[in-house]
């Protein structure tokens, strides 16, 4: 089945697909086989902090050659663990 996949979109990739595609009956996901997730898995927020804090934490991802955001998501995932270690202690 995976092949014959492969091959439909290899396909369509180097064949004109406008004689292909049936525009009075458009297909669903499901009839793809393709689900997508009920929710996802990220939310967007806003959130404002301090300059003097923001700077602190994109020099500190500089460092580490990574994103600050990413730095960020780290600092709060470890504060919360540690909130909820200490808490069950």
């Amino acid at each position: 089945m995976k092949n014959k996949k492969i091959k439909e979109i290899k396909d369509y990739d180097y064949n004109e697909t406008v004689n292909i595609i049936d525009k009075t009956n458009p297909l669903k996901l499901s009839d793809l086989d393709i689900e997508l997730p009920k929710e996802a898995p990220t939310k967007v927020i806003s959130l404002r902090l301090p300059k003097e804090l923001l700077n602190k934490i994109q020099a500190f991802a500089s460092q580490q050659d990574v994103s600050y955001t990413a730095v960020i998501k780290m600092l709060l995932s470890e504060g919360i663990d540690q909130k909820y270690i200490q808490k069950s202690a």
